[in-house]
């Protein structure tokens, strides 16, 4: 009995197929390798002459997604994309991913925003570090302030470091302060 439902959804599903009114979805696009990247010479001047004719399409990528090898996303121009990487590589700005006579797909990294933070005192900064660390937020230290990346919502951040910032052990470093 099995045999017989299965051909009958196989016939089933190839009429539908069939059918006049059934869409056909646009093939999605296989990225399994990095080229180059657009700024060596020889890619970026055929990237030069694509982008002329608009033939140069772009993926957005926020830091958090580069070490990923495995995504699906799709380009400024609606271009659904899987990308499908080996270990040994990585996403980085101006990863170019296809490049053909006609066209080009280039990564694009969005600029990570940073929240910056002075601790009161060593021990405050220890503290802060550890609590960073536990989070796995990705941190950057310039001087005494340490800088935490933005990969979700501001808020979320804030309510995390909400009892540092409220018993003083850590206060919000206003970047005009060059801090």
């Amino acid at each position: 009995m099995p045999k017989a439902r299965l051909s009958f959804n196989r016939r089933a599903a190839a009429s539908l197929a069939s059918a006049p009114h059934a869409r056909k979805l646009p093939a999605m696009l296989r990225l399994t390798q990095i080229l180059g990247n657009a700024t060596d010479p020889d890619i970026a001047e055929r990237l030069h002459a694509l982008e002329h004719d608009g033939r140069v399409e772009s993926i957005t990528l926020d830091a958090a997604d580069t070490a990923r090898k495995r995504l699906r996303v799709a380009t400024d121009k609606g271009t659904d994309c899987a990308i499908a990487l080996a270990r040994s590589e990585s996403l980085a700005n101006g990863a170019v991913l296809l490049l053909e006579e006609d066209r080009a797909v280039v990564v694009r990294m969005r600029e990570t925003v940073w929240l910056a933070l002075s601790p009161r005192d060593l021990a405050a900064a220890l503290d802060l570090g550890y609590f960073c660390g536990n989070l796995h937020w990705r941190v950057r230290f310039e001087g005494s302030v340490l800088k935490v990346a933005l990969d979700g919502p501001r808020e979320s951040y804030m309510a995390r470091l909400a009892q540092h910032l409220a018993d003083g052990r850590a206060r919000l470093v206003d970047e005009r302060e060059g801090g």
